[in-house]
């Protein structure tokens, strides 16, 4: 299934001042951020730093206490009820739980909101749910339940059920976090072939391998403030900002 997206001049994805508290307190002081098409960004920073709640404000499941959110050229969050359901139909979320339907198949997970949202019809959205489990290595695994998934695949299949809405853009938070360490990596391959067909993405991760190695750029978040950004060679191993070499250095520092 080819994406057929490639990165362009505008910002797909383009955050203005962003702003959120919660009961008075802030989680996002002002954030601004640009995302090109078919670029793939890598959120670090330690937890609290407001990283998810980010991702939330974006498709607009936290609204924003201030500032703009722009995707595709169309602000988010000006209207409400339909209007809001289709902008949000345009971004896939991949949750650090699977969030599937336990009594549901892996293909119907992946049906129901192309049938719910997108008017398909239950063959057509049959047919793309395949595809689409396919793609992400799981075509002997259709009828199977969740509970009959590990969490690896459970996560592939959230994976494919986002994707079937054809998202403009992939919002991904730790989408490795609840997995056992031999799973982790067949989700972040099944991630890795998506940046490589161009999907836009924007990932809070802890894995810093897949960031440099995929991201196209790393974003490094502390006390809801982007403090540094840029190339992940550039972010990751050379950091500029104390507050990213302290992260960096906790992060990687041995075990005992």
């Amino acid at each position: 299934m080819s994406l057929e997206m490639s990165k362009g001049s505008a910002p797909l994805l383009r955050l203005v001042g962003l702003r959120k508290e919660f009961g008075g307190k802030p989680v996002l002081g002002g954030v601004d951020l640009d995302v090109m098409p078919g670029q793939v960004v890598a959120l670090i920073g330690a937890s609290g730093s407001g990283k998810t709640t980010l991702l939330r404000c974006v498709n607009w499941l936290e609204p924003c206490s201030g500032g703009e959110v722009w995707l595709d050229g169309e602000r988010i969050g000006l209207r409400r009820g339909r209007a809001l359901r289709r902008q949000r139909a345009e971004i896939g979320m991949v949750f650090q739980q699977f969030n599937l339907f336990p009594h549901m198949s892996a293909l119907e997970n992946v049906m129901e909101a192309p049938m719910a949202v997108r008017g398909l019809s239950r063959q057509a959205a049959a047919e793309r749910a395949a595809s689409l489990l396919a793609q992400v290595g799981l075509a002997g695994h259709a009828e199977h339940r969740p509970h009959q998934l590990s969490g690896g695949q459970q996560q592939r299949v959230a994976i494919a059920r986002a994707l079937a809405m054809r998202p403009k853009l992939m919002l991904f938070d730790e989408p490795t976090s609840a997995l056992d360490p031999e799973l982790v990596e067949e989700v972040l391959g099944v991630m890795r072939g998506l940046a490589q067909q161009g999907m836009t993405m924007l990932v809070v991760t802890h894995e810093m391998g897949f960031a440099e190695d995929v991201a196209d750029e790393v974003v490094f978040m502390d006390g809801g403030l982007i403090v540094e950004r840029g190339p992940p060679r550039e972010v990751l191993r050379a950091p500029r900002q104390k507050r990213t070499q302290a992260f960096l250095q906790r992060l990687l520092r041995p075990r005992a």
